[in-house]
């Protein structure tokens, strides 16, 4: 792989404080040197090293790591906007829908969901997402989640197991059944295919004890952690992913001061899924107070056909700065290093040497842009692996 300059950058947002100015560790008038895939300099053009393979110069542009989104469900069938439409007449978000697309996905080939899929992650990536965890969930059946899973992990590493979903059909009348077969079955199936195993624990969905037999088996098969807590009313799926180490809890809405506190003190990231709750009409989780606690925190999209048909991460920032209390460069971080830290990644999220060069240039001076001009294209390049996913706009 050929080494490459990235010249004529305005500003340079490393997401490394240790690099710049504020807490984006901002560069001006920088040059970013890519070899190998890996990010080889990040600083002032006056000081960049010469003899590259290459140049490519941005005309200006900002450049800032590519966004990180540590929750989504590409790998589905069919679609739920009257259920969408309902909600926003007014009628409440329930979590019973999902078997709606648990029988669309069954009926589906294998090569279609994955066509389908395909297309959810380059709308991503068009929009600046050059890191994507891709959960299961709409199998419920040993086979089933395992060609789901088999179709995320054609896109990213970082595929998860999520037959802790709701309980199919066909178990509604044995529930202790269906968890036993999770445990027994399906993580067994998994087990070096996943790189993670996650558990909806919310009434409707798995109790606390049903998701930590569901998280347990996992751990044992050698799966990290990650855990749907606290999405519709308080409850103890934030308790239950501090207490197993969990790499994330994910939603976040309804948090106790002892939810919080156990987030602050734990490696447990809050990952605040503010897209859901726009889609589903619930009050949006309180960033401001889980950052002041000392907590990281991490945004997402959490893109799925009946909560949250969305993949772009400039809408979740905006919304976390609108709506959960968080400032511009707050959000720029949650949705990079936060994101990165919810998966248990040094590797992305940051533009600093030794990082992986996923990079996107922004047809604007600073990365506030993204959310200051909401609605608007602004992603003119993706780099990934230090190769153009998206090739460098004209202009």
């Amino acid at each position: 792989m050929s080494s490459l300059a990235i010249t004529g950058i305005g500003a340079l947002a490393t997401c490394d404080a240790s690099l710049g100015s504020g807490p984006l560790g901002i560069v001006e008038d920088a040059t970013l040197v890519v070899d190998a895939g890996r990010v080889a300099y990040a600083g002032s053009a006056a000081g960049a090293p010469g003899g590259t393979d290459g140049s490519v110069d941005v005309g200006g542009r900002c450049v800032m790591p590519g966004l990180v989104d540590s929750h989504t469900h590409l790998v589905f069938a069919g679609e739920r906007s009257d259920e969408f439409a309902r909600r926003m007449a007014g009628r409440p978000y329930e979590p019973g829908g999902i078997l709606r697309t648990v029988a669309a996905t069954r009926a589906t080939a294998t090569s279609d969901l994955a066509v389908h899929a395909r297309r959810l992650a380059h709308a991503a990536a068009r929009s600046g997402t050059t890191t994507l965890e891709i959960k299961t969930g709409y199998g419920l059946t040993p086979e089933h989640e395992s060609r789901l899973l088999a179709v995320a992990r054609g896109i990213t590493p970082e595929a998860t197991l999520l037959g802790a979903h709701v309980v199919p059909a066909e178990f509604a009348g044995d529930r202790q059944g269906y968890v036993a077969m999770v445990c027994e079955q399906m993580v067994p199936a998994a087990a070096g295919v996943a790189r993670w195993c996650d558990a909806f624990c919310e009434e409707g969905a798995f109790d606390v004890d049903e998701s930590r037999a569901v998280l347990e088996a996992a751990r044992r098969a050698g799966m990290g952690l990650r855990v749907h807590a606290n999405q519709l009313r308080p409850g103890g799926g934030v308790a239950l992913a501090c207490d197993l180490g969990a790499a994330s809890a994910d939603h976040c809405t309804h948090l106790s001061p002892a939810d919080v506190d156990a987030l602050a003190g734990s490696a447990t990231v809050a990952t605040l899924l503010p897209i859901s709750d726009f889609c589903t009409r619930q009050p949006y989780p309180d960033g401001r107070r889980l950052l002041d606690a000392g907590a990281t925190v991490a945004l997402a999209t959490n893109c799925n056909p009946g909560s949250s048909y969305s993949t772009s991460m400039p809408l979740a920032l905006a919304l976390a700065v609108r709506e959960c209390g968080m400032a511009l460069d707050e959000a720029i971080l949650a949705a990079t290093r936060g994101g990165a830290s919810a998966l248990r990644r040094d590797d992305i999220g940051r533009l600093s040497p030794g990082a992986r060069a996923d990079a996107i240039a922004l047809d604007a001076p600073h990365p506030s842009h993204l959310v200051y001009r909401l609605g608007t294209d602004l992603v003119a390049g993706v780099l990934r692996d230090g190769a153009w996913l998206v090739p460098l706009a004209a202009g």
